[in-house]
């Protein structure tokens, strides 16, 4: 499986021996990392990744990305899939960028990265969550075309969803 290409930004599938790395906290001679990566959730995804991979085998193309920067190839954050898609079509995303991203609209793009890629892939649903005091991640499950649809005591809930099944990939459609 390729990478998937922003305007800015290479969402580029994790492989295994890199999700190790991650979770090492050890880049090869080869990964550019920007100063402040891998986060903890960074390593938190990686090792649910690898557990995956260890259980059920590789779930790409609905893993885990590393978000790079285009202009010099370093490593700023992650998203992926919580799974595969369930029996309605629906998945569970989450993502993260260091704080040195944050702010710049990365997030955003690629959020709607992988939404489009999703809907190409057959998904229906799209679904995320975030902390009540997480205005910013908020704004950007917004900003990507996700609504709100609830909350609980810890998180407000967020999904969208595509009824039809043509190839028109704008995720607000």
């Amino acid at each position: 499986m390729g990478d998937l290409v922003t305007a800015r930004l290479v969402l580029h599938p994790m492989t295994v021996s890199e999700a190790e790395r991650v979770v090492a906290g050890e880049s090869d001679g080869g990964a550019r990392w920007a100063p402040g990566y891998p986060t903890d959730g960074d390593v938190s995804a990686a090792r649910r990744f690898l557990g995956t991979c260890a259980n059920t085998g590789d779930p790409q193309p609905f893993g885990n990305y590393e978000i790079r920067r285009r202009e010099d190839g370093q490593a700023i954050g992650g998203l992926g899939f919580h799974g595969p898609a369930d029996e309605n079509g629906s998945v569970t995303i989450g993502y993260g960028l260091i704080p040195s991203a944050r702010g710049k609209g990365y997030a955003s793009e690629a959020l709607r990265g992988l939404l489009l890629f999703a809907r190409a892939h057959g998904v229906t649903c799209v679904k995320g969550d975030a902390d009540h005091d997480n205005i910013a991640s908020q704004h950007v499950m917004m900003a990507a075309g996700m609504r709100p649809t609830g909350e609980d005591e810890r998180v407000r809930y967020f999904e969208i969803a595509w009824t039809d099944t043509t190839t028109d990939t704008d995720p607000r459609s």
